[in-house]
């Protein structure tokens, strides 16, 4: 197995290039394992917000891929860093499931169901979505909060297919309220990127990002 040699870091994608539920996919420990030979840095990168990062690497060191909480990055943890550097002051809503939630309350953001208390609605992927989220998420924008996002992701992949994901909260919130979402934090954008780069201390073009579509 021969490796690329100007790039020094690695960054794969989880959900569907490195596992599948449970399961490693073919030659990702092989490769994985290639790489730590060659002390190259490797990290993990994962637009799925219904884990924490200690719960990935919990999961990783279970499949027999060594990990450490440095190495990996999710969108949870990338949306606090950038609430933290551009809205530090912002009530927020999250359409999302409890991991963005406890992220979100951990780095001291206060969460509101008020439309005109709040100034920012996080959709994120949330298989509790229901009706109630949609109606506060409309009033709060309306009043005029800012709609962003933790992924663009349509879905999910699973074993045996796929889950809708962020995509499909994002659509739900603007097709009602007539708006479009400011930001998205998650793969393909550049704020991820940046984050996962800097947690690895290397610049961009010195890394390979390795991700199936």
């Amino acid at each position: 197995m021969s490796v690329i040699p100007h790039y020094d870091g690695y960054i794969f994608d989880l959900d569907g290039t490195i596992y599948l539920g449970d399961s490693v996919l073919p030659g990702a420990l092989e490769l994985l394992a290639h790489l730590r030979r060659r002390e190259r840095k490797v990290a993990f990168l994962s637009n799925n917000p219904t884990k924490t990062r200690d719960q990935y690497v919990a999961k990783l060191n279970r499949l027999g891929i060594a990990a450490q909480l440095t190495e990996v990055v999710n969108t949870t943890f990338v949306m606090v860093e950038w609430l933290k550097t551009n809205a530090p002051q912002a009530v927020v809503y999250p359409i999302g499931e409890q991991p963005l939630v406890d992220e979100l309350t951990a780095a001291g953001f206060r969460i509101s169901e008020e439309a005109g208390a709040i100034d920012i609605v996080i959709a994120s992927f949330d298989r509790t979505f229901v009706y109630h989220k949609l109606q506060v998420a409309f009033d709060a924008i309306r009043a005029g909060a800012t709609l962003i996002a933790t992924n663009p992701d349509r879905y999910c992949p699973v074993p045996g297919g796929g889950e809708p994901d962020a995509a499909a909260i994002i659509a739900a919130v603007e097709a009602c309220t007539n708006t479009r979402c400011a930001v998205n934090v998650g793969k393909p954008s550049p704020i991820m990127a940046r984050t996962v780069t800097a947690m690895i201390e290397l610049e961009a073009a010195r890394c390979l990002m390795v991700a199936i579509a």
